[in-house]
C-alpha cells in the first residue's frame, strides 16, 4: 500500500488524521504506518453503529444440569479410561491463552514470565507445564500445545519459551500464533494514534482466540494431527489441570459440545459468573445479572441452582468450532484509559478513560457451541488466579494455595 492508497481508504472512513506527520518519519516508520493502515479491520464501525445488547433483557434465564464432585468420583475410573483413549490416540491438544502482559503485577512483560518464586524462580508459564507433564507421565504420549500471545508480547514470550528449553517440551509441538487485534478509539469513533508511525492497537479479546489459530493456519495442522478437543485455559491460573483425562473423558461421554470446568459458589452473592441456560442454549450469567430470588434458588437436591462458575478452562469439540468459526460473535464495547500519542508529540496513559476498545470474550463462545457440560472441580486443587500482587486473587493468594498442594516456592 502507498500513500495516495492509504489516504484514499482512510478518507472513506473519515481518519486522514492517521496520516497526519507521515511526512515526518523516516522510510522505515512511513512503511509500517502504511502496513498498520492496510491491516485495519473496520468492523469496529459497525460495533459503534449497532452495538449488541449485553444487558441480558430478553433472556430466558434457567439453571442449568451440571456434575457434581461426587457423580465425577464415582464414576472417575470410566472417565479417566475414555479420556486416557481420547489423549493416546492424539484427539485432543491444549491452547494456552496468554496475550496479557503483567501490569498489573509491575511488570513490563509476558504475564505468563513472572517468578511466583520464593526460595527460586518459579515462572506461572513454568508451573503450568509441570502441571501438563503431570498428564503426559500419566498417559504416555505429549499433548499438542497452542499458545496465543498479542502483538505487544510476542517476541517477549517466544523468547521466553526459547530460553527455558520449552519447559522440557518438544519444541515441535510447541506453536505460538498471535491474537488479532482491534483499534481503539476516542468518544468520536476516531481511531488513536499510539505513535506518529502506529495507530493504536489493542487485542481483541480472548474470544477470538479461535479465529486467529485459523488465520495463522494452525486448524489445518490440528486437522492434520487427527485432533479432535481442544482444552483452552488462562495464563493466570497456576493450578490449572490442563488435558486432564477425568475432565476429557466426561466430556466425551456426555456427547456434548463443550465442557466448561466449574468452582461451586460458596455463597449467593459470590462475584463469579454462573453456567446457566439461555432458553434451551447454554450460556454464563453474571452474578450481578442475578435476581435476588435467581441467587438463592435451590435445586431439588437442596444445592444452589446457579452455582457453576466458571474457571477459564474449556474443552471444545474442534468441528464445533470449524461450524461456527465465522458466525458473529458479541463484541463488548469497553470504556478504557487508553495510552495515546498526545498534542505535544508525546505518548501518555491519561488517569482516566478517554476511549473505547473491542473485545469478544470466549465465555459468549459457550451459546453459539449448543450444549455443554459444567464440570465442578475442587477449589483448592484446581483455581489460583494470579490477577493482582497482593490481596484477592493475587500472587500471594496463588502462593498460599500452591504450597497447599505441595508445590515447593
Amino acid at each position: 500500500m502507498n500513500y495516495e492508497q492509504a489516504y484514499a481508504l482512510l478518507k472513506a472512513h473519515s481518519q486522514e488524521h492517521l496520516l497526519q506527520y507521515y511526512d515526518e518519519l523516516s522510510q522505515e516508520g512511513k512503511a509500517r504506518l502504511l502496513a498498520a493502515i492496510e491491516a485495519l479491520d473496520w468492523s469496529f464501525e459497525e460495533d459503534l453503529k449497532n452495538p449488541v445488547d449485553l444487558s441480558g433483557a430478553g433472556r430466558d434465564i434457567r439453571p442449568i444440569k451440571g456434575m457434581d464432585l461426587a457423580e465425577i468420583e464415582n464414576r472417575k475410573a470410566e472417565f479417566e479410561a475414555a479420556g486416557v483413549q481420547a489423549i493416546k490416540a492424539g484427539k485432543v491438544a491444549a491452547v494456552l491463552l496468554a496475550g496479557g502482559m503483567g501490569t498489573r503485577l509491575g511488570v513490563d512483560g509476558p504475564k505468563g514470565a513472572y517468578d511466583i518464586g520464593v526460595t527460586k524462580p518459579l515462572y506461572i508459564f513454568e508451573q503450568q507445564m509441570k502441571n501438563l507433564m503431570e498428564v503426559v507421565e500419566k498417559v504416555g504420549v505429549f499433548v499438542p500445545l497452542y499458545i496465543m500471545t498479542s502483538d505487544k508480547n510476542h517476541e517477549a514470550t517466544t523468547s521466553f519459551w526459547k530460553e527455558h528449553g520449552y519447559f522440557g517440551y518438544p519444541e515441535n509441538l510447541v506453536k505460538f500464533f498471535k491474537q488479532d487485534m482491534a483499534p481503539a478509539v476516542d468518544y468520536d469513533g476516531k481511531i488513536f494514534l499510539e505513535t506518529k508511525d502506529m495507530p493504536a492497537m489493542s487485542p481483541n479479546g480472548n474470544g477470538g482466540w479461535f479465529a486467529s489459530m485459523k488465520k495463522a493456519g494452525l486448524v489445518d495442522d490440528l486437522n492434520e494431527k487427527g485432533v479432535e478437543w481442544l482444552n483452552i485455559y488462562a495464563v493466570d491460573n497456576v493450578l490449572q489441570r490442563i488435558a486432564d483425562p477425568v475432565f476429557v473423558g466426561a466430556t466425551i461421554l456426555a456427547e456434548v459440545n463443550c465442557g466448561a470446568k466449574c468452582i461451586s459458589k460458596t455463597n449467593p452473592y459470590e462475584k463469579v459468573g454462573v453456567m446457566c441456560l439461555d432458553g434451551e442454549k447454554p450460556d454464563i450469567i453474571e452474578y450481578y445479572e442475578l435476581t435476588e430470588e435467581m441467587a438463592n434458588q435451590k435445586d431439588e437436591d437442596g444445592n444452589l441452582a446457579y452455582r457453576f462458575g466458571a474457571i477459564m478452562n474449556y474443552l471444545f469439540r474442534l468441528s464445533t468450532l470449524e461450524e461456527i468459526v465465522n458466525k458473529k460473535i458479541p463484541v463488548h464495547i469497553v470504556e478504557k484509559k487508553i495510552e495515546r500519542l498526545c498534542e505535544d508529540g508525546v505518548t501518555r496513559k491519561p488517569e482516566k478513560e478517554n476511549g473505547k476498545k473491542f473485545e469478544m470474550l470466549a465465555v459468549d463462545l459457550i451459546k453459539l457451541m449448543g450444549s455443554v457440560l459444567p464440570y465442578v472441580v475442587v477449589r483448592e486443587k484446581e483455581f489460583a488466579p494470579i490477577k493482582n500482587k497482593t490481596g484477592v486473587d493475587s500472587v500471594e493468594s496463588a502462593r498460599e494455595l500452591l504450597k497447599l498442594n505441595g508445590v515447593e516456592l
